[in-house]
C-alpha cells in the first residue's frame, strides 16, 4: 500500500530556514501529483505548494518556499525561508493520480501524518 511520510519539522526563529522531506513508498512519484499542505489550530486544510509537471504556489508563500522532487529517491521536499510566525502549523504530503487531478485537495488519496512546524517571533 502508499505511504507517506513527513520529516524535518521543528521550531525556527522568524526569518529562518527549514526543509521538509516527504518520503514515498508504494507507488512511484513521477506518475502522481504531490502536495504540501498545512493546518494551524482552529483553520482548515491550505495548499502550501503542489508538484504536477509544473509548480504551484498558495498565495502566502510565494517568493518563500520551493517545492521539488526526486524521481530516483521517490521523495518530494519543501524548502521554506523567511518563515513567519503565521508559518506555524502541521505540514501534510499527499499524493494524486495525475489522471484525476485537478488541483483540488479532495483529488489527493494518500496523506502522511504530518510534521509540526513552529515558528517564533
Amino acid at each position: 500500500q502508499a505511504q507517506l511520510a513527513e520529516s524535518g519539522g521543528g521550531s525556527v526563529q522568524a526569518g529562518g530556514s527549514l526543509r521538509l522531506t516527504c518520503a514515498a513508498s508504494g507507488f512511484t512519484l513521477s506518475r502522481h501529483c504531490m502536495g504540501w499542505f498545512r493546518q494551524a489550530p482552529g483553520k482548515g486544510r491550505e495548499e502550501v505548494a503542489v508538484i504536477c509537471g509544473n509548480t504551484y504556489y498558495g498565495d502566502s508563500v510565494k517568493g518563500r518556499f520551493t517545492i521539488s522532487q526526486d524521481n530516483a529517491k521517490n521523495t518530494m521536499y519543501l524548502q521554506m525561508n523567511s518563515l513567519k510566525p503565521e508559518d506555524t502549523a502541521t505540514y501534510y504530503c499527499a499524493s494524486a493520480r495525475r489522471s484525476g487531478w485537478g488541483r483540488d485537495p479532495n483529488d489527493y488519496k494518500y496523506w502522511g501524518q504530518g510534521t509540526q512546524v513552529t515558528v517564533s517571533s
